[in-house]
């Protein structure tokens, strides 16, 4: 009895490994074909050129503030005290402008995130439908991570393209 359900899970299982089918999709070119990506893209490039000209304020002003620090340094009448408080001055813009980018950029990180997120959903849930329509297995990204990709797997991504109405 044991060894007719073992021969029958031998028969049916390279039958069934048979019947599956597998796709693969370009996710990237999908990706940036969509008209939400180049929007999602647009807004980025603005916000960027928003914290561009804001940096580039603030490095003038320490530019200043350094020049003014270094005329007050060649000056011989000038008490420590007051080199010491435009050195610190200085120091400061400057730490200042550092954070300014360093929050600038987390800033634009979490913008990014924020707008591919959904994006990156609707291309999940194209693909998903995709596959339940083609009767998919698997589909995989054609990101060449795949080392071999047999005659038997289908490139979805036109599939997908469609789905997406582009």
């Amino acid at each position: 009895m044991f060894k007719k359900i073992l021969l029958a899970i031998a028969v049916a299982l390279p039958m069934s490994a048979m019947a599956q089918k597998f796709g693969v999709v370009d996710i990237e070119a999908v990706f940036t074909a969509m008209p939400e990506t180049t929007a999602m893209q647009t807004q980025l490039q603005e916000t960027s050129k928003k914290y561009e000209d804001e940096f580039m304020k603030l490095q003038e002003e320490v530019n200043k503030l350094y020049a003014d620090f270094q005329t007050i340094q060649e000056d011989a009448n000038t008490p420590a005290s007051i080199k010491e408080r435009r050195l610190q001055e200085v120091q400061d813009r400057y730490a200042k402008v550092q954070q300014f980018r360093e929050t600038a950029q987390q800033d634009l990180a979490k913008l990014e995130q924020q707008l591919s997120t959904p994006i990156q959903q609707k291309l999940t849930d194209a693909i998903k439908a995709v596959g339940a329509e083609g009767g998919y297995t698997f589909i995989m990204p054609n990101e060449g991570l795949l080392l071999y990709t047999g005659s038997d797997v289908t490139d979805v991504t036109p599939l997908v393209r469609t789905k997406l109405g582009l």
